[in-house]
């Protein structure tokens, strides 16, 4: 394969990985070992905040109450979408059993995890949408106690919209903390809450970290990197629109890769002269955060043909995959590694990231080529369970006993021999591992 780097990233996102490691190992042992106090003094150093942790609802319904009706709408709308698709895909699994042999059933369980923690960011940008893409799929997938963690702002607390979203999702507690000391507490316990079983939603590489390290001990959603994504354009495309999307992803940080994949090369000259005129339109944070993501990771791939073009995206398994291109049935049966997928220029991203139903919390930095995104599935634990009568266990207790004795298991080889013994008395079996 030749691809044609018309614009070529200086730098991955993992040229600016951050030694964050030691710093996230020190305070989550401080706080495992100092419990409330210590978070609370983690929060006073980092969040700059020293009010009420754990909100009450009088405080719930007192930022609700800052929240403008036309937003509340917005928010509504989007909670249905998510929940309603939420629905959708937990219908997909099933309780089901069959019959191995006559009297033998086996079969398989979806059991929720009780406790969630969903973690929102409220730093750089308020992520109101993510508050109703992870609560909203805990509580459908039957979450017993949800968590909706977010860091407060100093004096202030937790953006009132956050706070509105989180509720009506269904989170049983919001806690006003950020960072390592809110991951922390959900996965402790503290503050009266439940351990969490699973941790999801995005973050900054220090979130991220303590994620990384806790699990094992703690379920999470993924091991997230900064957000990217890829748009496939042929000849068909408008340029400014596909210009557009590009821009709109970069903003969301200085180290947030966008990718431009096309076989035109006069719709990526036109895509390339258009983008900086975009950026420069952008608010102060937002330029400076997009100038940078374009500068320093994006990139602009000329390929032959749209096969070329499919085969270079499934290399780069974005985050985010956008196709703008002719016979969309054709890219959506061809691809493969994504975390979602928008086909057409009629749909965006944004639309995904927002309120369109699909969840906004997906693999990056390749991660999309072995796992999906956030679903209620990932709060659902399949478990298996089995039964059978005496007379359908024997064949299984001769195969089981013979393979243990060629392993070398004696133990396991005879729990299926008394098996044999109790339920085909005076019957005798050839038990060895022996040809």
């Amino acid at each position: 394969m030749t691809r044609d780097y018309l614009k070529k990233a200086t730098l991955t996102s993992k040229s600016d990985a951050s030694e964050v490691h030691e710093t996230v190992v020190n305070i989550l042992a401080d706080i495992e070992a100092g419990g409330d106090a210590k978070a609370l003094e983690y929060a006073a150093k980092f969040d700059r905040y020293t009010g009420n942790v754990m909100l009450t609802p009088e405080e719930i319904e007192a930022a609700s109450a800052l929240v403008p009706d036309k937003l509340k709408a917005d928010i509504r709308f989007a909670h249905d979408n998510v929940k309603r698709f939420a629905e959708m895909q937990k219908s997909t699994v099933a309780n089901v059993e069959m019959e191995i042999s006559p009297g033998f059933v086996a079969g398989q369980k979806a059991i929720p995890v009780d406790a969630a923690g969903c973690y929102v960011p409220g730093g750089r940008y308020s992520h109101i949408a993510s508050a109703i893409m992870t609560v909203t799929t805990a509580k459908v997938a039957g979450c017993k106690h949800i968590t909706a963690c977010s860091p407060p702002r100093p004096d202030v607390g937790v953006a009132p919209a956050i706070v509105y979203a989180a509720h009506i999702c269904g989170a049983d507690k919001i806690m006003a903390m950020g960072g390592v000391q809110g991951v922390a507490a959900m996965t402790f316990g503290l503050f009266g809450l439940p351990k969490a079983n699973i941790l999801v939603g995005p973050g900054n590489q220090f979130v991220a970290e303590a994620k990384r390290i806790l699990f094992g001990r703690v379920g999470i959603d993924m091991i997230a990197g900064p957000t990217d994504s890829l748009i496939l354009a042929d000849k068909t495309a408008d340029p400014h629109i596909v210009a557009t999307d590009l821009v709109s992803q970069a903003e969301h940080g200085y180290n947030s890769p966008v990718w431009l994949v096309t076989d035109d090369r006069a719709l990526a000259e036109d895509v390339m002269d258009r983008v900086p005129a975009l950026i420069a339109d952008l608010p102060d944070v937002n330029r400076d955060n997009a100038a940078a993501a374009w500068r320093d990771y994006a990139e602009v791939i000329l390929c032959a043909d749209r096969e070329e073009m499919a085969a270079t995206s499934d290399a780069y398994a974005p985050e985010h995959l956008t196709v703008q291109a002719a016979d969309l049935d054709w890219w959506l049966d061809r691809l493969t590694c994504y975390g979602s997928l928008f086909l057409g220029e009629e749909t965006t991203v944004s639309y995904g990231d927002k309120a369109s139903g699909t969840n906004h919390v997906l693999p990056t930095s390749g991660a999309a080529g072995y796992t999906g995104g956030l679903s209620v599935h990932k709060y659902m634990k399949i478990v298996t369970w089995q039964r059978t009568t005496p007379e359908a266990s024997r064949d299984v207790a001769i195969a089981t006993a013979r393979i243990s004795r060629l392993e070398g298991m004696e133990g396991h080889a005879r729990a299926a021999d008394v098996r044999l013994a109790k339920y085909f008395p005076g019957e005798n079996f050839d038990l060895s591992a022996d040809a």
